[in-house]
Order: C-alpha cells, then sequence, then structure tokens
C-alpha cells in the first residue's frame, strides 16, 4: 500500500511539548472527522451507504451527540438503526430455534464445545455490529500513515532524528504500533537506531511521569504540605494518557 508523505503535521507535532505527539494527531484527525460526518457527508449517499453499514462505535456516537448537530447524526442513526434492525431480524427465527433446540436436549447432550451453537453464531453477529465503526477505520488508516511518515522522516529527513530524539516517548498503544511498524519500512543499522532511540526515551519518560505521579500522592502527606508541586499538579492525567492513550483532556 503507497501512502501519501505529508511532514508538516509531524513536525508541527514534534515541536510541542507533549507527552506523545501521536495523540495529539489523532486528536485532530477525530475532531476533523466527527465534523466531516456531521457536516457535508450527511448528504453524500457514498457516505450514507457506508455508514448505514458499519455504524459508529459507542465513543464516536457520544462525540457526535455532544458536537450538537442532532438533525444529521438523527438521520445517519435512524437509516443505520433500520439498516441494523433489518439484519437482526434475519437471524430472529435463527436465535429461537437455536434456544428452543437446546432447551429439548437432555442435560448430558448439552455439556461439550457444541454447546449453544447456534446462540454463539447469532451473538457473534451482534459483536460484529457492536465493534463496527466507520469513523474508527478512518482514524485507524490516518495513524498508520503518520506512523509510516515518522519512520519516513526518520530515515530522510536529516534533522528530524534529533527532533525525535528529544522529544518525551508515545503513549504505550502507539509505541507498540510504532514498534510493529518499524520493520516494515526500516531495515539494518536505520532499524536498530531507530528502535534504540524510541524505547531508551519510552523507558525514560515513564520513569519521569511514574515520579511525579508518586509526587502527586505524597503531597497528601502533611510532612510534604510546604514542598513545592513541581509538575506533578496533573501527573495522574498525563499517566493515565501515557500507559494508556489521551483519554483525558
Amino acid at each position: 500500500m503507497k501512502l501519501h508523505i505529508d511532514t508538516a503535521p509531524i513536525w508541527e507535532s514534534y515541536k510541542t511539548d507533549c507527552e506523545c505527539p501521536l495523540c495529539l494527531l489523532n486528536a485532530k484527525v477525530e475532531a476533523s472527522n466527527v465534523d466531516y460526518f456531521l457536516g457535508e457527508s450527511v448528504m453524500e449517499p457514498d457516505q450514507r451507504i457506508e455508514v448505514n453499514k458499519k455504524g459508529f462505535c459507542t465513543r464516536h456516537f457520544k462525540l457526535m451527540y455532544d458536537a450538537g448537530n442532532r438533525l444529521g447524526l438523527g438521520l445517519m442513526t435512524h437509516t443505520y438503526m433500520k439498516e441494523t434492525i433489518k439484519a437482526l431480524k434475519k437471524h430472529a427465527e435463527d436465535v429461537k430455534a437455536a434456544a428452543h433446540a437446546e432447551a429439548g436436549k437432555p442435560i448430558y447432550k448439552r455439556i461439550g464445545p457444541k454447546k449453544g451453537a447456534g446462540l454463539t453464531v447469532v451473538a457473534d453477529e451482534v459483536r460484529n455490529i457492536e465493534d463496527s465503526c466507520v469513523l474508527c477505520e478512518r482514524l485507524k488508516a490516518s495513524m498508520e500513515r503518520y506512523i509510516y511518515t515518522i519512520l519516513y522522516m526518520y530515515k530522510h529527513e536529516s534533522e528530524f532524528p534529533a527532533l525525535f530524539a528529544a522529544s518525551k516517548g508515545m503513549c504505550l498503544k502507539h509505541y507498540r504500533e510504532t514498534l510493529e511498524m518499524s520493520p516494515k519500512h526500516l531495515s539494518g543499522e536505520t532499524l536498530a537506531k531507530f528502535v534504540d532511540t524510541l524505547t531508551d526515551i519510552e523507558m525514560n519518560h515513564l520513569d519521569r511521569i511514574e515520579g511525579e505521579v508518586e509526587w502527586f500522592t505524597l503531597k497528601f502527606d502533611y510532612r510534604n504540605e510546604d514542598k513545592p508541586w513541581g509538575n506533578s499538579r496533573d501527573a495522574v492525567k498525563r499517566g493515565i494518557n501515557k500507559i494508556r492513550e489521551q483519554v483525558i483532556e
């Protein structure tokens, strides 16, 4: 898959003092997509077909609801619900038949790997509906492109490695994703140096934040009441965002 190279957002995010430059980019892309789906895409047939098929996850339904365009969201929700109900009704008789079949079996025949198999198949279909989100798919594709761009810049932009090394690492999610992609786009000494640098700054800054979180808790001891907070006032938020991803603004 050939990915479009746009280095400007990477430069901007890495010049920002933050715990994870990719989380900054993720937030911008997510907000842009929320605006898009609540705006022009509502009346675009191709996009409505995709939304009707995939819908949105819990988080993105909530973000769009909070964004305020209730009419646009209502139109999408209505047609998505119609398609979802249609799909569920196809399985309604199957799930009831499976339950009655299970109920009619002697108990010793309902024990084993095939117990409730019909119910499980339908439950899996419902799980697929729950897990489907067109906005998540777009977000994932954008973040893969940004990680690819970081790797490209590390290899081809002479000033970027120093800026990368001066960063505070990434959240663990983006650290993992970057490690997973790095051998696909880097090799030899470049790969080794990149992973060494990334891992060193990641471990150093995890230690730093852990210490700041600890100091936040110790400040509640009366013996430390008059000691300076340092960088620990928002350490719990930054710690949570670091070990997961940016879930707290």
